[in-house]
């Protein structure tokens, strides 16, 4: 252990976490710590703006190797985390530990990743479907790689890991609220990532949603990118109907939850070109609490739904298809007549499966920010 990176060491406590509070099994919660790790170190270099172009793309493309390396590892980093890379012989040996088949998932996606990486550097967010691609890359790959690991371990049936579509589509969900909710502070910080495709419409520049007179129509715009990511829900309602594994269903539905609570705080909300918009801490802690099972995550999903459908204004170009998407999540998601919920759990599980889904919604985000910052990078 005196050999082990800090990240490491703090990898190993949530793998405690996982192993021994939540009842993940030894072998799938070291695979998602070492999973975790080898992301670090990958989004570490893409992360790094002193890495040139000529050095970062082919690095970024051969990383996947570097696993399986012994003696590899960069020392040019200025990053905050550059540790992972300095030290990345551990991690690359602890990866190497694992069974095959962990490797095998863990090599494949920091493969894919890498690419996506490497062609984000430079191009920007241009269509729709330029959206979908870069929060796969950013998002949806982590969501098939924890699929796949779920399943590889037997927690969860292998459907899980194979349906790549919907695993894909719990990442996109979560990116793109992210992507909604953060416009102010992307802007400040000199990153666009809402497309040109829908933006153009309302505007000659994104940046002028941030101006008073241009409220209206940037509140317009806004809808029509909630209604493209509320398109992701019923694969997530999918998804999580799939998950037998308690901890694996806390861990996955308890940020799906929060970010369709973000949407509704969002939807029509003047506020989001005027500084970051935020559920309330209360309303955090319940739905957290609540979110334990299918039938509690369809109802939390049915009450923030109604709550965006009261809130469309006849007017929005948009409206049609914002009902008619709801139309689609209130089917699936009508609210049960018994709901199990945190009752049945100690405030002490609860506590820690709070915490995990945070680290979890905050990874997601850490992840998505580090690859947004090179894009603009290419852009300049």
């Amino acid at each position: 252990c005196e050999n082990l990176t800090p990240c490491y060491r703090l990898s190993k406590t949530l793998q405690g976490t996982l192993s021994h509070v939540l009842h993940f099994s030894f072998s799938c919660s070291h695979a998602v710590c070492i999973f975790y790790l080898v992301l670090r170190a990958l989004d570490t270099i893409e992360d790094d703006m002193t890495i040139s172009l000529e050095t970062k793309v082919p690095m970024l493309h051969e990383f996947h190797s570097y696993l399986y390396q012994p003696e590899w590892r960069y020392t040019e980093s200025k990053e905050k985390d550059k540790q992972v890379l300095e030290d990345f012989p551990t991690i690359s040996l602890e990866f190497r530990n694992l069974a095959e088949v962990y490797q095998d998932v863990i090599t494949d996606i920091c493969r894919k990743m890498g690419v996506g990486m490497a062609e984000y550097l430079e191009k920007k967010v241009n269509s729709v479907q330029d959206l979908d691609k870069y929060c796969h890359y950013v998002a949806g790959l982590v969501g098939i790689g924890l699929s796949r690991l779920f399943s590889a371990s037997e927690l969860e049936d292998p459907i899980v890991g194979q349906d790549t579509e919907l695993a894909n589509s719990m990442g996109l969900f979560l990116q793109k609220t992210n992507i909604i909710r953060d416009y102010l502070q992307d802007q400040l910080e000199g990153r666009e990532f809402w497309p040109r495709e829908v933006w153009s419409r309302y505007a000659k520049k994104l940046s002028d949603f941030a101006k008073p007179e241009n409220a209206d129509v940037a509140v317009q715009c806004l809808n029509e990118l909630i209604t493209n990511a509320l398109h992701h829900v019923p694969d997530v309602l999918k998804y999580l109907s799939r998950l037998k594994n308690q901890s694996v269903f806390n861990f996955c539905a308890i940020p799906q939850a929060m970010a369709i609570a973000t949407l509704a705080a969002c939807y029509n909300n003047k506020q989001v070109f005027r500084g970051v918009v935020k559920i309330r801490k209360g309303q955090a802690v319940t739905v957290m609490m609540d979110a334990t099972n299918v039938q509690a995550v369809k109802a939390i999903i049915y009450q923030y739904v109604e709550e965006i459908y009261q809130k469309i204004p006849s007017t929005d170009p948009s409206s049609n298809k914002t009902q008619q998407i709801i139309a689609t999540v209130r089917t699936m998601s009508l609210p049960s007549s018994t709901i199990v919920s945190r009752n049945h759990y100690s405030p002490i599980y609860l506590s820690c499966a709070m915490l995990l889904a945070a680290l979890s919604w905050q990874y997601l985000s850490a992840m998505s920010k580090a690859s947004e910052e090179y894009i603009q990078a290419g852009e300049n």
